[in-house]
């Protein structure tokens, strides 16, 4: 069944500040924490996210009830444009790709609440090398509102392009499908489908539930091949940031995609820093070093059943792509030690360093002229998977 479905949410693993004390009592871990103060504690983390206003007209102003942006973000974007207000705007359209991740997910979703009144189309628009273009149809995979997946089809799509499956970030907890940035144009541009796959977060959904959702993706997107205009047997998945953890954990074990897992023909990684999640949370200089405990946990063997470095030697995929930015210690690690063990079982894996950016840019640059090094990286390693 396709649909066309408005979306809501916001991105920014940066700013993931995960449900302290949040365990799976599934995996028979000690002294869970009771339920609702799991809830209550994900709440904050996700609210000061997601609640959040501008601070002047237009773009900075406080919205209905008093909440602003938080305060963090408020400094930075004043720090970037100065305290002229009839200025800030500008300067933003200007020198948005400086700003972190997490503030620009905050404006993303700013601009997207507004577009009822048309402001924050306009905004959009001009800050045209981040547009994603109109979603072609929007495959529904369960019942939760967050198991869609928007598809992006050329208009000259005859059946037998290639299909890139991305995977949102947001350290597992935020985030959703609609925050591609320039991404479906580009990978249309270069006769490609697109496709964005939503998935349910916590508190919600444990890892393992959200990996079985993208499994559950690839295959209810495989039954749309056919008016998706896209070959179900040319798939790539891509991932940022925790949906890259995903996107190598999906491509590994076998498990969760099931009879789609063959389909996937290889696998793109931006800047993740979660293949081996025992040594992420042992890894002193770790960003958020609480991150990966409370979201997988403690206890050595889920840590490593979510690890995609562990699964590897099965049934891998057998093209593999992991970028990283070249100043962070913990990605770099991980991506050439994932890269290393596929090398070693014979997979085409390659980590390649991306300099000049960070994070965030490393992500919603791709497919922009100030992301060429990541676009270029990205573009040959698809003509070499599908030839």
């Amino acid at each position: 069944m396709c649909l066309q479905l408005q979306q809501s949410g916001s991105e920014a693993e940066q700013a993931a500040r995960s449900a302290k004390g949040w365990r799976d009592s599934r995996v028979g871990e000690r002294n869970p924490p009771e339920k609702g103060q799991m809830m209550k504690t994900a709440a904050k983390a996700l609210l000061a996210l997601s609640a959040a206003a501008v601070l002047a007209t237009p773009i900075l102003a406080q919205r209905r009830g008093g909440e602003r942006l938080p305060p963090e973000c408020r400094e930075e974007i004043m720090k970037l444009c100065g305290n002229d207000r009839t200025q800030i705007r500008t300067c933003l359209r200007e020198k948005y790709a400086e700003l972190s991740e997490g503030c620009a997910a905050q404006l993303r979703e700013r601009m997207q609440e507004r577009r009822g009144a048309g402001d924050g189309a306009g905004m959009g628009a001009r800050m045209g090398q981040y547009g994603s273009g109109k979603v072609s149809s929007t495959v529904v995979y369960g019942e939760h509102l967050r198991q869609q997946v928007d598809v992006y089809t050329p208009d000259d799509a005859v059946g037998d392009a290639p299909l890139v499956v991305f995977i949102h970030g947001g350290g597992w907890q935020i985030g959703n499908r609609s925050l591609v940035q320039a991404k479906p144009q580009h990978f249309k541009d270069q006769g490609y489908v697109f496709a964005s796959a939503g998935y349910r977060l916590l508190p919600d959904a444990p890892v393992e539930q959200q990996a079985a959702d993208i499994g559950a993706a690839l295959r209810a997107l495989r039954g749309q091949a056919e008016s998706g205009g896209f070959d179900p047997d040319k798939i790539v998945l891509m991932g940022h940031s925790a949906g890259a953890h995903l996107a190598a954990l999906v491509a590994t074990d076998p498990q969760y995609a099931g009879d789609a897992f063959a389909a996937i023909k290889g696998v793109v990684l931006l800047d993740g820093a979660g293949y081996d999640v025992a040594e992420a949370a042992a890894r002193p200089s770790m960003e958020l070093p609480t991150l990966y405990k409370d979201v997988f946990g403690t206890d050595p063997a889920r840590q490593k059943a979510l690890s995609p470095i562990t699964h590897v030697g099965g049934k891998d995929a057998a093209h593999w792509l992991a970028l990283y930015v070249a100043e962070r210690p913990g990605s770099k690690a991980q991506s050439e030690a994932l890269a290393g063990a596929l090398a070693k079982v014979g997979k085409d894996a390659r980590a390649v360093a991306i300099t000049g950016t960070d994070h965030g840019r490393m992500n919603r640059e791709l497919g922009t002229e100030a992301g060429k090094a990541q676009t270029e990286a990205v573009d040959a390693f698809l003509k070499r998977v599908f030839g």
